[in-house]
């Protein structure tokens, strides 16, 4: 299984500083990319949805931190004291989705 973030794009490209690097990826043609492949492949593709708190939930426990900002690159659990870099935290997250 193959699990996908759905993001805003559309509000990312709106911010200066990563409007270039978010156009040159081409977000959309990566993810048009991996649905057909996966077809193919006869792999199932979960799309997880843009407001899901991936990166704010802790993969251990599943408390949220609401406070988390975007410039926070580390995630630190006030319940259960867990830290972790904020990517990895979010990708555990979307990995326990798919089970």
């Amino acid at each position: 299984m193959i699990v996908l973030e759905d993001l805003n794009i559309t509000g990312m490209l709106k911010n200066r500083r990563l409007a270039r690097a978010i156009a040159d990826v081409g977000m959309y043609e990566f993810k048009r990319q991996i649905l057909y492949k996966a077809e193919q492949a006869g792999v199932q593709v979960l799309l997880a949805s843009r407001w899901e708190p991936s990166s704010k939930t802790c993969s251990d426990c599943g408390w949220v931190n609401e406070a988390l900002t975007l410039s926070d690159r580390v995630f630190v659990c006030l319940d259960c004291g867990n830290v972790q870099d904020r990517d990895a935290n979010a990708a555990n997250n979307l990995a326990a989705l798919a089970q």
